[in-house]
């Protein structure tokens, strides 16, 4: 088998690689998280990840463990994390940078099926819908991660179109292009199975949203090279009557019996169930494993098992949903009973159902030490932080990454330039803006302060270009910085029910002062033979924002978001734009991201940008 890159000289070396090619690398350096880390030495408490990374699955490779998570409509997709304790975690790179790809079809998949549940109202969106518009709740849902002969394998589904592979053999590299392994309506949440015989199977189950049908799951026969299902997917199990709403499944070969490990009971207030075979096609038992008992962690849903290098300890990692913050990993540990069945969590009563911990003792591996995904930025590499990603499809008109900032800005910054983009005629709030730059919240409480400077086209004799920093969510509050007749307006706008069109409403305006900027070219250089037009100077309109997160409710332990949004004109004197804390709201099924945005409503042959110096995160 391929050895993946695991010590630190091949890591540094892949990426230089990576920075040469303009591939994916971290603006930051890997140290402890600002605002959360779990590690406390001996112990660690969960959530290990205080973060949206929904749908959790994880495979380990020797000392190396690797997780992703479900990406929806969000790019680049399909993150990568990496781990040799399953305590601390980094971004290592994506594994989805356009969708699906190259294999992409208007096709009706589920007429491929005969099926026929299609009406106008919930066809899926083809190419130019993907490019244009944000796919709420659509896309990457539910992946599985595997390392098979020497390659890294990712199923996902997309209810709309069915289940995509993209594989690689050097996870902190480039991923293959999408394979379409099966076009079908309604199928999600696959995991792949080669057996020891050579056979290959994938489990999945299915959106009710979509199929008209749940509570169901399936396997299929699958090639042994993972690109096609050699047959249908035939139920195997049906959980109606005793597992209700039973999904996410992760399939496994253990001690010569099959198992497939499920949530049931919903996202919010469902449990694990573990169904257990000597055939891949059943008859399966079932038994619950985990429930949220009497501890504050509801759910749990969706994980993934592994085990130790050595094969003596086992861990479990899975989500709980946390509302508005999204979908945070725990960590569980788990043991195998005499008689065959896991129990995940602490079984406190001896009844084989564990209970989520909320500190545990970490597990006796070596750690590569102290650290948690990246959340400031100083914009020094040649593409944003791996722990960015857009609200759609990106375009490279978007951005600028001015890594020569970094020779005049004294603090050794670099810039990030956001180009304003013209948005569609069918836009009705920032819900509908794919060029957005989000990054999860990564705590309960912290704060993100990002320095500005917008610089409007001067052309652009119709005005109507914006930017500015937005907490965005079905719901979302924004500091904009507004070109208007009037000059550059400091604007604090929220929008209610933002994913269903409403309209933004003005609650504070700030008039601004700015700056002009030399000339962008020098009359001298001009044609004397022609009436020359006039060079039209740059302004520059430079601020400091800020916000604070702060719950005020909790309900058990899943707080609100409760934010607060400050400006200034110099980064020490502050002033609150917020009357009233803004109280944030997951999108659709994603928890509320922050980030930056520059969109216009003129349309121009030319733009102009806002820069972002960099962004810090606090606690």
């Amino acid at each position: 088998m391929k050895k993946p890159v695991l010590d630190i000289l091949q890591v540094i070396s892949a990426m230089i690689a990576m920075a040469c090619s303009a591939s994916y690398v971290s603006a930051t350096d890997r140290q402890p998280s600002r605002s959360w880390n779990p590690d406390r030495g001996t112990h660690y408490v969960n959530p290990v990840l205080n973060a949206d990374y929904s749908d959790p699955d994880i495979c380990r490779v020797g000392d190396d463990y690797y997780m992703t998570s479900s990406s929806f409509a969000c790019f680049p997709g399909l993150q990568i994390l990496h781990s040799t304790d399953l305590v601390n975690w980094e971004i290592i790179g994506a594994a989805l940078t356009d969708y699906p790809g190259p294999g992409w079809s208007d096709e009706r998949p589920w007429e491929t099926l005969g099926q026929d549940l299609d009406t106008p109202a919930v066809n899926p969106p083809g190419p130019q819908e993907w490019r244009t518009v944000p796919q709420h709740g659509n896309g990457v849902w539910a992946p599985a991660i595997r390392w098979h002969e020497g390659e890294f394998y990712i199923y996902c589904g997309d209810p709309d179109r069915g289940i995509f592979m993209v594989k690689t053999d050097d996870p902190r590299g480039r991923w293959e292009d999408p394979v379409w392994v099966v076009k079908a309506k309604g199928y999600i949440d696959p995991c792949p199975l080669w057996d020891e015989d050579g056979k290959a199977y994938l489990s999945h189950g299915c959106a009710g949203s979509r199929a008209g049908h749940k509570s169901v799951l399936f396997v299929a026969p699958m090639s042994p090279d993972g690109t096609k299902l050699l047959g249908r997917s035939r139920i195997v199990y049906d959980g109606h009557e005793t597992q209700p709403t039973i999904e996410g499944t992760k399939f496994y070969r253990h001690d010569g019996r099959y198992y497939i490990f499920s949530p049931a009971g919903g996202v919010p207030t469902g449990w694990q169930v573990v169904l257990r075979s000597d055939s891949p096609w059943g008859p399966y038992e079932e038994r619950v494993v985990m429930a949220q008992g009497k501890s504050l962690t509801n759910g749990p849903h969706q994980g993934a098992w592994v085990d130790t290098p050595d094969g003596s300890g086992h861990w479990f990692m899975h989500f709980q949903d946390k509302d508005a913050y999204g979908r945070v990993v725990h960590l569980q540990p788990m043991t195998w009973t005499d008689e065959g069945w896991p129990v995940i969590g602490i079984d406190k009563d001896g009844d084989g159902v564990g209970e989520p911990v909320e500190k545990y003792r970490k597990p006796a591996l070596k750690s590569s030490g102290v650290f948690q995904p990246a959340e400031s930025d100083t914009f020094t590499s040649l593409e944003p932080g791996l722990q960015w990603q857009w609200h759609g499809v990106p375009s490279p008109y978007w951005y600028y990454m001015d890594t020569a900032a970094r020779e005049t800005h004294t603090d050794g910054t670099g810039a990030l330039r956001l180009y304003s983009v013209d948005q569609t005629e069918s836009w009705r709030n920032l819900g509908d803006s794919p060029n957005l730059l989000l990054q999860k919240t990564p705590a309960d409480r912290f704060s993100v302060t990002a320095k500005l400077r917008f610089i409007p086209n001067p052309q652009l004799k119709e005005k109507g270009e914006y930017c500015g920093f937005v907490l965005m969510g079905q719901d979302y509050a924004t500091v904009r910085l507004a070109d208007t007749r009037e000059g550059v307006m400091l604007q604090y706008i929220e929008c209610s029910d933002a994913l269903k069109g409403r309209t933004e409403q003005i609650m504070k305006t700030v008039p601004m002062q700015s700056v002009p900027l030399p000339k962008p070219y020098s009359g001298s250089y001009m044609s004397t033979t022609v009436p020359p037009a006039a060079p039209s100077a740059y302004m520059a309109t430079d601020v400091f924002i800020r916000m604070d997160v702060r719950p005020q409710e909790r309900k058990g332990n899943v707080p609100d978001l409760t934010a607060r949004f400050f400006y200034s004109l110099d980064g020490r004197k502050w002033t609150e734009l917020t009357e009233k804390p803004f109280i944030g709201k997951p999108g659709r099924w994603i928890g509320a991201k922050f980030g930056l945005y520059c969109n216009r409503t003129a349309s121009k042959n030319d733009s102009g940008w806002v820069q972002a110096d960099w962004i810090k995160i606090t606690e």
